[in-house]
């Protein structure tokens, strides 16, 4: 009697496609339109810097709401990318959509890096492991010449874009902005929607039992965290276009604590929480500046407030109590 063996391979979770029902269209219209006219009646910089921090923290939830790895360094993805694409544009006369890219690639490399040597930490570890590698970066970018020290690197132009768009103009800029944060967020859509989405959930839920499946586990992770930190750099780089300026602003840990606390706020694990929290967080920082520092204090409160009474985020806490009044319905 003779038998046969063979290595089973992991099982392959089924995307959750949830399905483009006429609400669903009927709502995207309806917040494509508004974010269309949005310039019309509100400062288009202000919108643009909604939308580079929303872009930023929905990046970061990736690998915290979807992946469960707590990063304290991505103001490096963020403001590295920043810096390279000041550079570029500013020094060695390259396009803005190129500056860009090459912002984005470099993130995205910093990301590999950053996952090689942390990702076999776990917990409390791999977040220091993030924060001391950010901090390396940030004396770096202190120190090293090409990026100005304190100063930074400022009045970045504002050329053509693709050679005829002509953002110089704010209004112009603007649209270029939300087509970049429409094409970033359709990306982390498409990637927690999809079987790598549901492997990485599966990792946050219970990670010793994804391995028994098979699953290579810090390969998801790794992959995980150079999506992010690529996305947190296309962020970064359009930021440093916006406002033709890269700086250590950009780079500083308390950057990474933003965008934890614009995340947490929002709804973390949740595909529109970032970007509810990312509003909220740079609405206080815009029409509270004159506050000074008791700006920082206000956040604290609300942190605090939301913390204490939103546990899943304002977005997380929404959807929770929607479910619970179809469940009533369905009884």
């Amino acid at each position: 009697m003779t038998s046969t063996t063979s290595q089973a391979s992991p099982p392959v979770p089924a995307a959750v496609s949830g399905g483009l029902t006429p609400l669903k269209i009927v709502i995207g219209v309806v917040v494509l339109g508004l974010l269309l006219a949005a310039p019309f009646g509100v400062y288009p910089v202000f919108l643009m810097k909604v939308l580079c921090f929303s872009l930023f923290a929905c990046a970061f939830n990736l690998m915290l709401g979807y992946t469960g790895l707590l990063s304290f360094g991505h103001a490096m993805f963020f403001g590295g990318a920043a810096y390279i694409t000041a550079y570029l544009v500013k020094m060695q006369g390259l396009s803005p959509e190129l500056g860009i890219l090459a912002g984005t690639l470099f993130a995205a490399l910093l990301g590999l890096i950053t996952g090689l040597l942390a990702i076999r930490r776990v917990g409390i570890y791999f977040a220091m492991v993030t924060l001391a590698l950010s901090q390396m970066f940030f004396f770096f970018c202190l120190q090293a010449k090409f990026t100005g020290g304190e100063d930074g690197l400022q009045a970045v132009p504002r050329s053509l874009m693709f050679g005829f768009v002509d953002i110089s103009k704010d209004i112009n800029l603007y649209y270029v902005v939300l087509a970049i944060f429409l094409i970033g967020f359709g990306i982390i859509y498409r990637a927690i929607n999809s079987p790598f989405g549901q492997v990485l959930k599966a990792i946050r839920e219970n990670e010793p039992r994804a391995i028994s499946l098979g699953y290579r586990v810090n390969q998801y992770k790794i992959l995980a965290l150079v999506l992010s930190a690529g996305l947190a750099g296309l962020a970064g780089s359009t930021k440093a276009i916006v406002f033709q300026l890269a700086s250590l602003t950009d780079v500083v840990w308390p950057m990474s604590g933003e965008v934890i606390l614009m995340t947490l706020v929002g709804g973390m694990g949740t595909v529109l929480g970032p970007v509810v929290g990312a509003t909220i967080i740079v609405t206080m920082q815009n029409y509270l500046a004159t506050f000074g520092e008791w700006v920082l204090v206000i956040q604290g409160v609300i942190f605090v407030i939301v913390v204490s009474l939103f546990r899943r985020g304002i977005v997380g806490e929404v959807l929770a109590a929607i479910q619970s009044i179809r469940n009533r319905g369905d009884k």
